[in-house]
């Protein structure tokens, strides 16, 4: 009953039971109509077809109730006596009812069996819809979930696209800085290698990378290679290394390590930028050569002036003396006085010259009472020896200075008045020292002679070919600290230079000058 009900679940059970009546009473009334034809022949003819077509499109039920109503209208109606229920031939009659009851039983198999078969195909084809609904709906997220993936991608594609631009350009600005720039991974292998590098080194980057950079250069540490990674680790690390070219030379250079990380914060590597210092290595070291030998200069400068003072103009002065005693002699005879008067002026200016000399070498006021006292000596004598007229200038407050600057300061200002009185051809020049502030010393040269010519200018401005004078100014200037400038034009020339007071002597002003 369930499959045949699952079977004409489209028809409800009152329209199925009823078209199963219908059908009986219609085969009936068929038989009915066809008898003056038929007779007492086939009674139940119209019967199994309204059988047949219960059991094929009612149900079991229906088709029960259609063959009883069919098996008792044919009794009734058609099988002898008619109108009735009484059988003329018992065994007969019954024995076709039965069998007919057997015919309709198979029948109604069939119709069941079909139905069964037809709802279980119904089942199959449903099952098969929900299949290929169910592989639409699926294959319609695959294909939503393709195209959101083919979207991610493109935006992730367009990103590593950006990235990669970005990363280009990045390590063509690498490459184009003077830097030698390398980076090398965990396992302190170069991974990157720029072209400041080539350029530095020598090694291009198929060659350098893969290799250990400090194997490659055979770097000279200033400290112990752990130590100085344990440094870079904690912030990073900066120092001096010297390293080897691949023509076999040596160059020194300021470097700085960096730790790399990723997104885990894990080490990946680290970063090294180079630069190149051995020129100013080399140079520092010709100043400090220079400063070595200017400081010589200056004790061989005092030595000299102490032995000239100390030796040779005592002994002068002791001659003087001497030819004194003998001037006062009274039996000399006019000629030998003439020669003692002689000797004794020659000495005299020989006592001035080595007085002079010695100063100009090393002047005892410097040491003795300052730097000022000394400038004014030098001044003076300046003016008296060379016929230009030189004024000298400070401010009021101007007080003594560290020794080793105030012999700068005289040096400079001896150097500077030389020049004048050498090249210039001015009658007149200027020295002012000042205070700019507690902290610096700013000197002042100047002249009104014929200037300097361009191309003098040019070798100044570019430190090179400039005379030994200006060189040993412009190192005396700088090994202090301070910087010194030339100017020149068809009205004159002015040397400046200031200095950094970094050390002062507690010492009471010198008194101004008259």
């Amino acid at each position: 009953m369930e499959s045949s009900a699952i079977a004409v679940k489209g028809r409800p059970t009152a329209v199925r039971y009823a078209m199963a009546i219908l059908a009986a009473v219609l085969a009936l009334l068929l038989r009915k109509i066809l008898s003056p034809w038929l007779g007492a022949d086939d009674p139940y003819l119209p019967s199994c077809a309204a059988i047949v077509f219960a059991a094929w499109y009612c149900g079991i039920g229906p088709s029960l109730v259609c063959i009883l109503l069919s098996l008792i209208g044919v009794w009734y109606w058609f099988l002898p006596y008619s109108n009735s229920f009484v059988f003329e031939n018992p065994k007969t009659e019954i024995s076709g009812m039965m069998l007919v009851l057997v015919l309709s039983g198979f029948i109604v198999a069939l119709g069941e069996a079909n139905r069964r078969s037809k709802s279980a195909s119904d089942r199959e084809v449903a099952e098969r819809a929900r299949i290929e609904d169910e592989l639409r709906r699926i294959q319609a997220q695959l294909e939503s979930r393709v195209r959101e993936r083919t979207a991610q991608l493109d935006i992730a594609h367009q990103e590593l696209s950006r990235e990669a631009a970005r990363v280009k350009m990045q390590a063509e600005w690498l490459d184009a800085a003077n830097d030698a720039i390398f980076v090398a991974g965990s396992d302190e292998k170069i991974t990157y290698w720029n072209r400041g590098a080539e350029r530095l080194y020598g090694w291009s980057k198929e060659e350098a990378i893969g290799k250990s950079p400090h194997s490659l250069l055979q770097t000279d540490f200033p400290a112990a290679f752990a130590e100085l990674a344990t440094q870079r680790q904690q912030g990073g690390w900066e120092g001096e290394l010297v390293h080897t070219k691949r023509d076999g030379s040596r160059v020194t250079v300021t470097s700085r390590w960096t730790d790399l990380t990723d997104a885990h914060n894990k080490l990946a590597g680290w970063l090294e930028i180079n630069r190149d210092i051995t020129d100013r290595k080399m140079a520092e070291a010709a100043r400090q050569l220079s400063a070595q030998l200017l400081k010589t200069q200056d004790d061989e400068h005092r030595r000299i002036a102490r032995e000239l003072y100390d030796s040779a103009g005592q002994m002068v002065v002791a001659l003087i003396l001497n030819l004194g005693q003998l001037k006062a002699a009274q039996n000399l005879r006019p000629e030998q006085t003439h020669v003692l008067s002689d000797s004794d002026t020659l000495l005299q200016t020989l006592s001035s010259e080595l007085r002079a000399i010695s100063h100009l070498l090393h002047p005892p006021l410097l040491d003795e009472v300052g730097l000022w006292t000394a400038l004014e000596w030098h001044v003076e004598g300046f003016s008296r020896r060379s016929g230009i007229a030189t004024t000298l200038e400070r401010d009021s407050g101007f007080g003594r200075l560290d020794p080793d600057l105030e012999i700068a300061i005289f040096r400079v200002i001896q150097e500077c008045l030389t020049n004048v009185h050498r090249h210039s051809g001015s009658r007149e020049a200027a020295v002012r020292l000042l205070r700019r502030s507690k902290d610096e010393v700013w000197l002042e040269v100047q002249d009104r002679g014929r200037g300097i010519s361009p191309e003098t200018q040019l070798s100044i401005l570019e430190d090179s070919s400039t005379g030994v004078g200006l060189r040993g100014m412009r190192e005396r200037v700088l090994q202090l600290g301070g910087n010194l400038r030339v100017e020149s034009n068809e009205s004159g020339t002015t040397v400046a230079a200031a200095f950094p007071t970094t050390k002062t002597a507690a010492q009471d002003e010198e008194p101004t000058a008259a």
